[in-house]
C-alpha cells in the first residue's frame, strides 16, 4: 500500500536512533478536515488532543498498523494511505523513547466514529488553530502545505 523503500528507510533510521518503540498517527481527511480525538483526563497525557495513533506491534509494518490503529480507535475504514508527513519523537508513558510516523489517510465514510480509548472526537478545519500540541501542529503544517501544493 505504501512505498516499501521509504517504510525501510525510516524504520532503519529509528533503529540507528535507538528508538524503542515505533507509533504510527494518521492524519484522517475527509471532506477538507481532520479528525482530532481527545484523550481521557485520567489518561498519560491526559485532556489532550492528538491524531489516531497507536503502537506498531512486532512483526507489524507501519502501514498494516495504521489501518489497525484508526480501525481500532475509530471504527473508521481506511481506504488508502496517502503522503508521509514526518515523525516526532516523544518519551512514553513507560518510559520509552518512541518515535510516531504520519500519514495522511483517505477514509471510506467519516461516520459513525466508534471511540474505544478517547473521549471526543471532532472534525477540525484546518483555517483554524487546532487544538494539539506543538509536534501534531507541525505535522499538520505539513498535512496543509501538501494540500496546498495538490490544490495549485
Amino acid at each position: 500500500m505504501m512505498d516499501a523503500s521509504l517504510l525501510e528507510e525510516i524504520t532503519a533510521q529509528a533503529e540507528s536512533d535507538e528508538v524503542q518503540q515505533l507509533v504510527v498517527g494518521a492524519v484522517v481527511q475527509y471532506d477538507g478536515k481532520v479528525l482530532l480525538l481527545k484523550r481521557p483526563d485520567d489518561d498519560f497525557m491526559g485532556g489532550i488532543w492528538e491524531l489516531p495513533s497507536g503502537k506498531v506491534d512486532p512483526d507489524e509494518s507501519l502501514d498494516e498498523a495504521l489501518i489497525r490503529e484508526v480501525k481500532e480507535e475509530t471504527g473508521l475504514d481506511v481506504v488508502s494511505i496517502g503522503e508521509y508527513l514526518g515523525c516526532f519523537d516523544y518519551m512514553s508513558g513507560s518510559g520509552k523513547k518512541s518515535r510516531q510516523f504520519n500519514f495522511a489517510v483517505d477514509v471510506m465514510a467519516s461516520e459513525p466514529v466508534e471511540l474505544t480509548e478517547h473521549d471526543v472526537y471532532t472534525w477540525s478545519v484546518l483555517t483554524e488553530e487546532p487544538p494539539v500540541t506543538d509536534a501534531v501542529k507541525g505535522v499538520l503544517v505539513e498535512y496543509r502545505e501538501l494540500a496546498e501544493r495538490v490544490d495549485d
